[in-house]
């Protein structure tokens, strides 16, 4: 992880103080990038220890369309507590459904994204096209005196991407993403890192995967969020029978909350260990060694189902969540 500690010492020797909707100050710097080679190992931060098991069960519970913290509890995640209970603007959003609820936030989107359309009730063709691609009609009305059909269909986009990395792997178009305009007011916060687009590469059996993050807390966040998208990607390809590759990390707002500067002062003066190998339970099937696609697993894998060989870490440092 040298490059996640050289972009931490550019942040702090280019970067400017920006004030944010927190209150703690944070130094930033506008557009970074790191590219992980999966074939030299594991991208985890070594020089204090990372908290893998919660960064892996707060991927199963997005896997899982999970919007309460209860269930990221439940899977050894504990990140999402304050959000949900503590955020005072949160607490008051008529949207919020009581205690722990999140709202409609990441494995929503990904996995039961809402899709809509507005149909003239008299275009037979369209209407045949689109219940034909899943969506049901629930609602008509009259506007400006046309009749109108309301459709609808959750669109599973985790589930789209493994269809089309299996049946069309040459696809440019293999991505999902979290941002969506019509729902950021229903969730404890809105998404971070919001677009995932997965690249296979047929000739050498490999995948790779590029992640945007519009704003990213290099204190806490990104080496929380590199080992998430790290495993992700590993996920996908053993489920799609492709040998995970490059992992591309960009980041929009690249900062380092103020209270966070002891903690990362103090990993600068640390010499990084060499990477772990992430290791995934044999009981999740490897397509490349079966021939059988089982999608299903997206739903079935368990935070235990991933785990870190070799990982040698220095003593561990904490910091605040900045909520």
């Amino acid at each position: 992880m040298k490059q996640y500690l050289d972009l931490v010492r550019t942040i702090l020797e280019t970067g400017t103080w920006q004030e944010n909707r927190t209150g703690i100050r944070t130094i930033s710097i506008p557009g970074a990038m790191m590219k992980f080679d999966l074939k030299d190992g594991f991208p985890a931060v070594t020089t204090r220890r990372l908290a893998f098991k919660a960064a892996v069960g707060e991927m199963v519970g997005f896997l899982r369309a999970s919007r309460n913290a209860a269930e990221f509890r439940e899977l050894g995640c504990k990140v999402w507590d304050q959000n949900a209970n503590e955020n005072a603007q949160w607490l008051a959003n008529p949207y919020r459904l009581g205690d722990d609820d999140l709202g409609e936030i990441y494995g929503v989107q990904w996995r039961k994204w809402p899709a809509y359309k507005v149909l003239d009730a008299s275009n037979s063709m369209q209407i045949g096209d689109a219940l034909s691609r899943g969506y049901r009609a629930i609602a008509t009305f009259s506007e400006m005196g046309i009749e109108k059909m309301l459709l609808y269909k959750a669109i599973d986009q985790l589930r789209q991407c493994l269809d089309t990395i299996v049946n069309n792997p040459y696809d440019r178009r293999i991505l999902f993403h979290g941002w969506n305009c019509a729902q950021l007011d229903e969730m404890a916060l809105p998404p971070c890192h919001l677009l995932y687009q997965f690249i296979p590469n047929v000739a050498t059996r490999e995948i790779s995967l590029c992640l945007y993050i519009r704003s990213n807390d290099f204190g806490l966040g990104t080496p929380f969020n590199i080992a998430e998208g790290a495993v992700l990607l590993s996920l996908i390809g053993r489920l799609t029978g492709y040998a995970p590759r490059w992992f591309t990390y960009f980041v929009g707002d690249a900062h380092i909350y103020e209270n966070h500067l002891d903690m990362l002062h103090e990993q600068l003066k640390r010499e990084p260990y060499p990477a772990p190998k992430l290791v995934i339970s044999e009981r999740i099937p490897d397509y490349s060694n079966t021939g059988k696609y089982e999608p299903q697993w997206l739903e079935l894998v368990e935070p235990a189902d991933f785990s870190l060989d070799n990982y040698i870490h220095h003593p561990p440092l904490t910091a605040p969540m900045a909520v």
